[in-house]
Parts: C-alpha cells; sequence; structure tokens
C-alpha cells in the first residue's frame, strides 16, 4: 500500500503499513482515532490524540473539552508529554519505562482492544484498501459515529 500515514510495517519490514492510535472513554468507546504510519512513534501521537477529543455534553453549563485523566502503557512514557498534560490539568497514568507496570493496567488493556475490535468490526477499517488518507480517515469517522449511536441506543431502550 502506497500513500501517506504508510511507513514499514513492525511485523514484515518489506511491507508498507499503517496503524489506527485511538483514544477512547471508559467503557471502550472510541472519542477520536487517528491513522498513522505502522512505524511512527507512540509518544508522538499522544498530544494530537487529546487535543482531537472533541467536546462531550451532557450537562448544564460548559462543555468539557478535556478528560481528567489519560493511561497509557510505557510507550507513551515522555517527561514532555507528561508536563504537557500537567499543563492541561490532565493526569497521566503512565508506566514508567523501567519501573514495574502500574497494578491493574492490563484489566484496563482489554478496554483498549474491545475498542479495536469495535472499529475492525466494519470491515473496511480492518485492512486499509484506501490509498487515500482523508477517504479512510472518512471511514473511520463514520464507523465512530456508528459505535455511539448504537451504545446510545442501547441506553435508552
Amino acid at each position: 500500500m502506497e500513500g501517506v500515514e504508510t511507513g514499514p510495517s513492525p511485523v514484515d519490514r518489506r511491507k508498507t503499513g499503517s496503524k489506527h492510535r485511538p483514544i477512547r472513554a471508559g467503557r471502550g468507546t472510541p472519542l477520536h482515532v487517528t491513522t498513522t504510519a505502522a512505524n511512527a512513534n507512540a509518544i508522538t501521537q499522544t498530544l494530537p490524540l487529546v487535543n482531537g477529543i472533541p467536546p462531550v455534553t451532557g450537562r448544564q453549563g460548559h462543555p468539557r473539552h478535556r478528560p481528567d485523566a489519560v493511561l497509557g502503557d510505557t510507550a507513551y512514557d515522555s517527561r514532555a508529554v507528561r508536563r504537557e498534560l500537567h499543563k492541561r490539568r490532565i493526569m497521566p497514568v503512565v508506566s514508567r519505562k523501567g519501573a514495574p507496570n502500574i497494578k491493574g493496567l492490563g484489566t484496563l488493556r482489554y478496554v483498549v482492544e474491545r475498542t479495536f475490535a469495535l472499529l475492525h468490526q466494519f470491515k473496511r477499517l480492518a485492512v486499509r484498501w484506501e490509498r487515500r488518507l482523508e477517504l479512510h480517515d472518512a471511514f473511520l469517522s463514520l464507523a465512530r459515529s456508528m459505535i455511539c449511536w448504537r451504545r446510545l441506543r442501547k441506553a435508552h431502550s
């Protein structure tokens, strides 16, 4: 696959590929998803994901624009990212490199995998066939909307 946001696959270096990087709500609902090259560093994607979270409405007053905390594994550990999240009054819950993992982070990883499963139930997203990134991102946005709509419909029935 040639195109924007492709890079060497971590599994098979001769093939190019891309990855979905989601930021999700507590139950696995994807709030924002970006498509990056397969070899892109996770640290560089943290702040664009946090910036992409849409306003969350529901209560009276101003809608929330930021989460209370951001959870991640050691791939997202960086002093610069921690500093920037603290500036935004977001608590980073990220395992430090070389330190033992945060207790219970494995159970939270299950929710992240569930988010990938929700997105990849749409077969067009499981394998990226589109060469143009804007087309693929449009399908990703549509899938996110459908997941949210299904969850809202289920909650109200």
